[in-house]
């Protein structure tokens, strides 16, 4: 078949249903990424790698590592651009606090939490403040994390924020650090804001890392009540209680790398009356589509005779659909993949019904009587009998990255139903 380039009219019907496939209300517009590829989208890379391979375990995976070396495939700088780049293993690090990797790659207890997860999002830190010491203060950061971007109908099932641990200062060499996280209650101007402990995490001043904190319930909170997010508060203490600098302690914070700044990770599961409301509209909308087709169908009424013109026709099989994110313009929010191999099943179910066709008993059936009623009852029709996932890594408007798995997607097999 001969490939000819989509018209304008074509081009915008085609992103419409795609993005309404993917559950997009209209096309992110995210600002500009930088050049050097900074640690969320890093850290997602890491778990799309761990979804992809585990959908498609002989695709190959995405590079991190030549992102961080800057290289360019025809994309953004700073961010691999090609599915069939750079092979790279999977790497995961122990289930442990403290990480030592720089990026941050996905740990074994993060890619457990993608099996009960649909969709990952990454936010990046909105506010940060450090506050100067006196004898009534103490030392620490804040981060603040915008989750309005969250679906209709998400659950959060796990949340992390995430912090980068450089050596500490010389001084505290010796030193075990105990690093807390707190979740702001209520602020005032004339003291002390109120804080929940959420995690704590104890490092050697010569530890470093990624410290990962626990802020499940409190992510759930704010999805629940957005008006009660007022941030979260971060400070240091060495052994015996003495409050330090955050920075002094290690932690870096906006003025350090692109590839070490602190962010927020949550998973999240589409909640059943979602998934029923989903399931209704795909329905629907399949039903007018079937409508729309079935004045063709009718005008192809089938006869005695077609077996013997069937006989040169290709019998039902899989043949090759390749989706291009690249070609629909869609290249500066979709982060990976570049495209995917969507497949589509077509040909003839004619009798006699081959073993390679996959055929249901009731397709053979019908088959049978068509032979007889070939004016009432048609022949069965060439369709898929297996469907994968696929995962699609991108930037919504605020450039929060969003890892998502979208079910039905891929044509493993064709057969007669």
């Amino acid at each position: 078949m001969k490939n000819r380039r989509l018209r304008n009219h074509e081009r915008r019907e085609i992103q419409r249903e795609i993005l309404s496939i993917l559950g997009l209300p209209h096309r992110p517009r995210p600002f500009s990424p930088g050049k050097q590829a900074s640690s969320a989208p890093l850290f997602m890379l890491d778990l799309y790698n761990a979804m992809a391979n585990e959908e498609n375990p002989d695709e190959t995976e995405y590079s991190v590592r030549a992102s961080l070396a800057g290289e360019t495939r025809g994309g953004r700088k700073g961010y691999p651009a090609s599915p069939n780049g750079y092979p790279r293993g999977i790497q995961l690090s122990r289930t442990a606090p403290l990480t030592t990797q720089s990026p941050p790659l996905a740990s074994l207890h993060d890619t457990n939490f993608l099996n009960d997860a649909d969709m990952v999002m990454s936010f990046v830190n909105l506010v940060e403040r450090d506050k100067d010491f006196s004898h009534q203060r103490r030392h620490y950061k804040e981060f603040r994390f915008d989750l309005t971007q969250i679906p209709h109908g998400e659950a959060v099932t796990a949340a992390e924020f995430r912090i980068y641990k450089d050596r500490s200062n010389s001084r505290f060499e010796n030193e075990t650090i105990k690093i807390s996280i707190y979740q702001i209650i209520k602020e005032y101007t004339n003291r002390d804001a109120d804080l929940f402990l959420l995690d704590t995490r104890k490092a050697e001043a010569l530890d470093v890392g990624w410290l990962v904190f626990d802020i499940t319930v409190t992510s759930n909170h704010w999805v629940i009540n957005p008006q009660n997010n007022l941030g979260l508060q971060l400070c240091a203490e060495t052994g015996d209680g003495r409050s330090i600098n955050v920075k002094s302690a290690g932690l870096v914070g906006r003025h350090g790398p692109q590839s070490k700044q602190p962010f927020m990770v949550a998973f999240f599961k589409a909640s059943e009356v979602l998934l029923r409301s989903v399931r209704a509209a795909n329905k629907r909308k399949n039903q007018n589509r079937n409508k729309s087709s079935s004045h063709q169908d009718s005008s192809r009424v089938s006869s005695v005779g077609d077996y013997n013109t069937s006989e040169q026709k290709q019998a039902c099989k899989k043949h090759e659909l390749y989706v291009s994110f690249r070609d629909l313009g869609w290249q500066d929010w979709i982060i990976a993949p570049e495209g995917y191999a969507a497949f589509y099943c077509d040909g003839e179910c004619s009798f006699p019904l081959n073993a390679h066709m996959n055929a249901t008993n009731h397709a053979i059936v019908q088959t049978l009587v068509h032979l007889m009623f070939p004016d009432h009852v048609p022949k069965p029709c060439c369709a898929p009998t297996k469907l994968n996932a696929i995962s699609v890594l991108y930037f919504d408007d605020s450039s929060n990255v969003i890892l998502k798995k979208y079910r039905n997607m891929v044509v493993r097999s064709c057969g007669c139903h």
